[in-house]
């Protein structure tokens, strides 16, 4: 294994070189746009627009009669595009909420790209082999033409993103606020809109419209629970979706009749689940530790006041307080009761002496 993975990183094998280099583009730009729309609350949109990309990508085969990946893609944008102006028209010219609008929206945009694509699988045309790549995503089978495309591709979203930071962050957290100060909010969000199409429509030659949404939001998701700075966010996420790329590439080099973009989906998924869980501060498990800790010191410092309070009630610093008077004050359980007592004499703040019919260990 350990020979494998030196093999691997070594990239002697051109064709790992540029799967690896390719996925990592995809991955790495794509999540840094998907942190925008994890914070817009559009998640979803990702989904509408790796499925709607399908009848573009027929189309452009169709009129030009080729499968130049820049042909392609520029047909994919076009699609992508009309899907998010659909999606915005039908909310707002309609009783229809988002959800159900975008569930309308990808159903249509996909069956009819999975009608164009059997019409062309059915036309006899010979150079049509190879399309079905863009519904499944297929890694291994990047070349070096791709990669310049991605690459190109990658490019752009991330000086767009660093050109227009600020503007993006605003439209982002506080869309009233940037209205307020007279931001051209509307153009923004045509570019940010447009920078997502532009991400999803590079990463479906890798993972396919079906996965794409995974690797658009799956790793801003998880870069959220470790941090509350943007730019933060956007570098984890980046490191994340990249980290998940070299694993998945290197499992379909060990294995090779394991799909690279699947796998990549997958260690995404784990690691996702893993900040969840275990992130500090907003990990779930974390919170529900600090909650814990929380509630048995309340638990403590209302015990200590009750026993002082009791103590002034009978003039006596330090006197014997009942096992059964302090339960039935603090109305508690008993198991609840010891356990704070043995906590209180473990810190030193409670001698055993002064609690009757309880006997400390």
């Amino acid at each position: 294994m350990l020979e494998n993975l030196k093999e691997f990183l070594s990239f002697s094998n051109i064709n790992v070189l540029y799967v690896t280099l390719g996925t990592i583009l995809i991955g790495a730009s794509s999540s840094i746009v998907g942190c925008f729309a994890v914070l817009r609350k559009r998640a979803l949109i990702g989904d509408v627009i790796a499925h709607s990309v399908l009848p573009g990508i027929c189309l452009a085969f169709m009129l030009f009669d080729t499968k130049n990946p820049l042909v392609l893609l520029a047909g994919a944008f076009i699609t992508g595009w009309l899907s998010i102006v659909a999606v915005d028209f039908i909310v707002r010219n309609s009783r229809i909420k988002s959800d159900a609008a975008i569930g309308l929206v990808l159903s249509v945009f996909f069956g009819v790209g999975m009608l164009l694509l059997t019409s062309i699988q059915h036309s006899g045309n010979a150079s049509q082999s190879g399309l079905d790549r863009f519904i499944f995503g297929k890694a291994a089978s990047l070349i070096g033409e791709d990669l310049i495309v991605l690459g190109v591709m990658s490019i752009v979203l991330l000086v767009s993103i660093f050109l227009f930071f600020k503007p993006f962050m605003f439209v982002s957290f506080d869309r009233e606020y940037a209205e307020s100060i007279g931001m051209p909010v509307k153009l923004y969000e045509f570019l940010l809109s447009s920078l997502t199409v532009l991400a999803v429509t590079v990463g479906i030659q890798a993972v396919g419209v079906i996965l794409m949404s995974a690797m658009l939001i799956t790793p801003a998701v998880a870069a959220r629970f470790w941090t509350d700075s943007l730019s933060k966010m956007m570098v984890i996420a980046a490191v994340l979706s990249a980290f998940c790329c070299l694993v998945g590439a290197y499992v379909s080099y060990t294995a090779p009749s394991m799909p690279t973009g699947p796998w990549i989906v997958v260690v995404m998924m784990f690691l996702a689940l893993l900040c969840v869980f275990f992130a500090p501060h907003k990990g779930m498990l974390t919170k529900r530790l600090k909650q814990r800790s929380n509630f048995r010191q309340i638990l403590e410092e209302n015990l200590l006041k009750l026993m002082y309070q009791l103590d002034e009630r009978d003039g006596v610093l330090g006197d014997q307080h009942d096992f059964k008077e302090l339960i039935s004050k603090r109305d508690m359980g008993e198991t609840q009761m010891k356990n704070a007592l043995s906590r209180l004499q473990k810190k030193g703040l409670v001698k055993a002496k002064v609690i009757k019919a309880y006997p400390f260990s």
